[in-house]
């Protein structure tokens, strides 16, 4: 389900189903980037504007369900909404990385790319088991690693119920993988096409 909201400063009521074009307009997209055919959808103009920021985080907030204990953020863009969403939700932040990058113990999680494999880790003591947690990244897409986190979260003994995405790409069917695996996967704008 893609949560909607009033185009108001004061996030929360849903009105229709343009509530987020403000949000839209504020994200560039560049065709053929990394490859022909594709339409990257660059997030970094958003980021630099301070009110569609604070906006976009206002709104994940708002749409997230009952208590969270920890907000798990998706290296690397997903950490900027993990910490920046922890502090209205009153949660700590927990770091998705890929394997290697983190010092101690991890436990990891493998998933497949288009043309082979990749590993994401996360703290092994990063958890209590039946930890509240809510899975938060930039973009779903094809929901590969967004699918391993949880699995990996999920392993660790943690309660992995939501996802909050600030876009979505339908057509590529991510949410939906996350929904069939039993997580409630929000977005506040969502583009057609890859």
């Amino acid at each position: 389900m893609t949560t909607t909201h009033s185009d108001t400063p004061e996030p929360g009521s849903v009105s229709n189903a343009n509530a987020n074009d403000d949000l839209k307009a504020l994200i560039r997209t560049i065709p053929d980037f990394p490859k022909p055919g594709i339409l990257f959808r660059d997030i970094t103009t958003l980021l630099l504007n301070p009110a569609g920021f604070a906006a976009s985080i206002a709104r994940m907030a708002d749409a997230t369900h009952g208590p969270i204990d920890l907000v798990a953020g998706i290296e690397a863009r997903g950490f900027l909404f993990a910490a920046a969403l922890a502090s209205p939700l009153k949660a700590g932040v927990l770091l998705i990385r890929k394997d290697g990058k983190l010092p101690g113990a991890t436990i990891a999680e493998d998933y497949a790319l288009e043309y082979g494999q990749d590993r994401i880790a996360m703290h092994a003591d990063a958890l209590a088991p039946g930890a509240r947690v809510l899975l938060v990244d930039d973009l779903i897409a094809t929901g590969g690693t967004a699918r391993a986190a949880i699995r990996l979260l999920r392993k660790a003994g943690a309660s992995v119920s939501q996802a909050q995405f600030l876009v979505d790409l339908p057509d590529l069917g991510g949410a939906k993988l996350l929904r069939d695996d039993g997580v409630d996967v929000s977005a506040l704008i969502s583009f057609p096409g890859h």
